[in-house]
């Protein structure tokens, strides 16, 4: 039995081996003349050279395929070798464009043979897993290519004015996120700040965050104060039908004087470092696209040389650690207490590396933003 076993197992393994080697001629040498091979992807080859050159064409669109049997079973004249392919997808499959991405599916080879030839191939895909991994892995490049794009909407860069300097940076909890900030230098010579957070999270938050972000350079270009650029901006909102989305956001106007004016809808409320101390800045309102007439409370505070203003948003402090015990807004003010005297960039990274310690480096649940402006 064993003896017969090895006879029939004979074929299909000079095949592989052949396939490996890339060698066409061999793999055409364990074929019999009249053979027949039947595969998702050529459907029906008649006789050897046919099914020949479905190896060629296989050979010569997947330059770096791999091949690993995972079991072989026989019975009587007939082998079938289940195994995994792996290959770099760079010309489509099924009418796809190429993603250029490994692409790794389960396949069944179903062998029968006759005289020490194959007689009948059937290849057997794991077509729709194989598809699935295919449309995976064109959605993982789009998100990359759309992070990209989001990235260089964000003003990660310093900047610096005459009489204050702002930064900020953001870690998305996938390829993309809903947060975002950005600075503004307005006509009046004062620094407009705006950071916000969409709700959700992927591609339908980063989608509203840029609309949002757009909308907002639209608005402070015009002027007014926080509390009309609030409303001004719900009510665009509003008349989208954006339904259970939402937007909460904080827009502060810091003037040469020192004069700092922020309205709040719905965000996390700023936090003021002066002298050593915190001040939480929570004036406010509700969210931005919820209730049409929706109004928004402005709020004025003076700021001294030195002072530091701290935006961010709910990623920071609901942050987790491994127990489930969040960040905080406590655990923040402290640590913005004990490091008040950094310079601006060593302080954001110190936000960030705070978070990362707390979590221990865990992936973030939430996108995680901060700005800092500080008061020169």
């Amino acid at each position: 039995m064993d003896g017969k076993r090895e006879r029939t197992l004979a074929a299909p393994a000079a095949l592989l081996a052949a396939a490996r080697s890339r060698d066409v001629a061999a793999v055409a040498a364990c074929y019999a003349e009249d053979a027949i091979a039947i595969s998702p992807m050529f459907g029906e080859a008649h006789g050897r050279d046919a099914i020949a050159a479905t190896w060629q064409t296989l050979f010569s669109t997947f330059v770096d395929v791999t091949v690993n049997v995972a079991d072989t079973m026989v019975d009587e004249n007939r082998v079938a070798v289940f195994a995994a392919l792996s290959t770099v997808d760079k010309y489509g499959w099924f009418g796809r464009p190429a993603t250029g991405g490994t692409i790794t599916y389960r396949l069944v080879l179903i062998f029968t043979v006759a005289d020490g030839q194959i007689v009948r191939d059937e290849r057997l895909y794991d077509s729709a897993g194989l598809i699935e991994r295919l449309e995976k892995t064109r959605l993982d490049k789009e998100l990359r290519t759309a992070g990209e794009v989001q990235r260089a909407l964000v003003p990660r860069t310093a900047r610096s004015g005459r009489f204050c300097e702002w930064m900020g940076d953001s870690v998305p909890s996938r390829a993309i996120g809903g947060d975002f900030f950005e600075f503004v230098e307005l006509p009046s010579g004062a620094v407009g700040m705006v950071l916000g957070d969409v709700s959700g999270k992927g591609p339908a938050a980063a989608l509203l965050a840029a609309l949002v972000q757009g909308m907002f350079a639209v608005e402070a270009a015009t002027g007014g104060s926080p509390a009309e650029l609030l409303s001004r901006l719900n009510t665009r909102l509003v008349l989208r039908h954006l339904e259970s989305r939402f937007v909460t956001l904080v827009y502060v106007i810091l003037c040469p004087d020192g004069r700092l004016v922020y309205a709040n809808g719905g965000h996390n409320p700023p936090m003021l470092l002066s002298n050593g101390s915190v001040r939480r800045l929570d004036a406010g309102g509700i969210v931005l696209g919820a209730l049409e007439r929706a109004t928004f409370a402005e709020s004025t505070v003076t700021l001294q040389r030195g002072d530091t203003l701290v935006m961010f948003t709910d990623g920071v402090t609901e942050a987790r650690s491994p127990s489930g015990e969040e960040y905080g807004d406590d655990r923040l003010a402290a640590m913005l207490c004990g490091h008040g005297s950094q310079p601006s960039a060593a302080l954001l990274d110190r936000v960030f590396a705070d978070v990362r310690a707390f979590t221990h480096d865990a992936e973030p649940a939430d996108d995680v933003t901060v700005t800092v402006a500080r008061y020169r």
